[in-house]
């Protein structure tokens, strides 16, 4: 991780974050934190990332997230060449899928 987002003001966010419980307390933080542009981005690139993952097409993923190539391709890259923080949560759910089934 790049060291200029190390930061004590990054890590008081993170610290709120991760005391965050339920989808409906991060409802009330994320927008009172985000504009809304910025929480459908963050969305949408998770959503992109979720596609890239199941080995969708740049064009399926235009087609459903509204997202351009260039994002689609930012986020593949994230994914490819990135911290793996992607695949770390991706795996998570899985399993949280999966023992909830």
């Amino acid at each position: 991780m790049s060291k200029k987002i190390r930061t004590e003001s990054v890590d008081h966010l993170f610290e709120a974050i991760l005391n965050l419980e339920t989808k409906e307390e991060c409802y009330l933080f994320f927008e009172d934190v985000c504009t809304v542009n910025e929480l459908l981005s963050f969305s949408q690139r998770f959503e992109v990332a979720k596609m890239l993952r199941e080995k969708r097409t740049y064009l399926e993923i235009a087609e459903k997230t509204g997202a351009s190539t260039a994002t689609i391709s930012r986020v593949n890259r994230s994914l490819n060449y990135g911290n793996d923080g992607y695949e770390m949560v991706f795996k998570r759910m899985d399993a949280k899928k999966n023992a909830e089934s």
